[in-house]
């Protein structure tokens, strides 16, 4: 199943409903290329979970923490990482077992880090200007 999504508020409004559903220990793995939607989608799911701060791409940084909302957000950024051991080192399996909900952007480059349970979803941009997510 595919949604469109015509407009940057669209992709945030998308992931504060995903939110509704999100409990601790949920994963959520968000591919696509370069702004597909992928941090807009962030924007609404911290949203959604009661978090009041400014969300932004961790790019440089790998991980940001959000924990003002209704359960933790821990949300990572794979697109610099070159290796998966180096996303290894910054306690990505204690991440895991923590009481919120990872979310992670570029999460198909490193795959095989993910646990079964993680929710799959794929960004693309429409030649129309507009977005399309769909849950793998």
């Amino acid at each position: 199943m595919s949604t469109e999504l015509p407009t940057p508020e669209a992709t945030c409004e998308w992931g504060a409903q995903l939110a509704q559903s999100l409990k601790a220990g949920d994963v959520i793995a968000l591919c696509g290329h370069l702004g597909a939607g992928k941090t807009q989608a962030t924007k609404g799911i911290v949203a959604g979970l009661g978090s009041r701060v400014d969300v932004t791409s961790p790019t440089f940084t790998l991980v940001h923490e959000y924990l003002d909302g209704r359960v933790p957000v821990f949300h990572f950024d794979f697109y610099r990482m070159d290796e998966s051991a180096k996303v290894l080192t910054v306690g990505w399996d204690d991440f895991l077992d923590e009481p919120g909900v990872v979310i992670v952007e570029w999460a198909d480059l490193f795959p095989d880090l993910l646990p079964g349970h993680t929710r799959w979803f794929h960004f693309e941009s429409l030649p129309t200007g507009e977005r399309r997510v769909s849950e793998k």
